[in-house]
């Protein structure tokens, strides 16, 4: 009876500190974000006329990635590439293959999609900023594993319960070390670590590993 007891206690433990832990996480999330959106809402606003500026579509762009659970969601960025750029992409077989070859991304300079605007603000990560706006709808975290499209699932294996156990996050250790430049299966190794260690100082940690990253534009293109 008393063993139980104990057992029972040390769970109601760890769920407590896992509470505690989500409360804090999702409050900053919120508060960092809404933050983020007023204060670079000069800069959002300079950026949408620019890339609608270039052909007169929409300055942003939407793409299907997994969420927690297995849930799909549309993550927002600012669009780098000509319009209709996933469909281009699937009409030409060689670079598709390539694309998938080359971990879903073809390789730096390789890509004809890709606006000159577009390499900007991929270099300098300035796309990311409307995940902003996933964040403060719940959708993904400021930190966390990147959010993956539905083709790299199989990527993960039998380790993919575990990878969608969280929700995604806009920035996370992968970023923060080296992005691009690390490809699959050691990426699968880095997003679980996170998984694994992942704390409210864990979190605080990677961010500025992120944004160190960010300015070194690491892997950035």
């Amino acid at each position: 009876m008393r063993r139980s007891k104990m057992i029972n206690k040390d769970k109601e433990k760890v769920v407590n500190k896992r509470f505690i832990y989500h409360f804090f996480k999702r409050t900053t999330d919120v508060l960092i974000s809404l933050l983020a959106l007023i204060c670079l809402s000069p800069l959002i606003l300079v950026l949408m006329i620019i890339i609608f500026a270039q052909d007169g579509h929409s300055p942003f762009y939407r793409q299907i990635r997994i969420g927690q659970y297995g849930k799909p969601f549309g993550m927002f960025k600012f669009r780098s590439m000509i319009y209709n750029a996933d469909k281009i992409l699937e009409k030409d077989p060689k670079l598709y293959q390539k694309y998938v070859d080359n971990g879903f991304k073809l390789p730096q300079g390789e890509d004809p999609r890709i606006t000159k605007v577009g390499a900007f603000i991929r270099k300098t990560s300035l796309d990311e900023i409307p995940q902003f706006i996933n964040v403060v709808i719940g959708q993904m975290s400021l930190v966390g594993p990147r959010p993956i499209v539905k083709k790299e699932m199989f990527e993960y294996g039998d380790r993919i319960k575990k990878f969608l156990s969280v929700k995604p996050g806009a920035l996370g250790l992968w970023q923060a070390s080296g992005r691009a430049n690390i490809e699959y299966p050691e990426r699968c190794d880095i997003e679980l670590e996170y998984i694994q260690n992942a704390s409210y100082w864990y979190d605080v940690k990677v961010f500025f590993a992120c944004c160190i990253s960010i300015l070194k534009k690491d892997g950035a293109f």
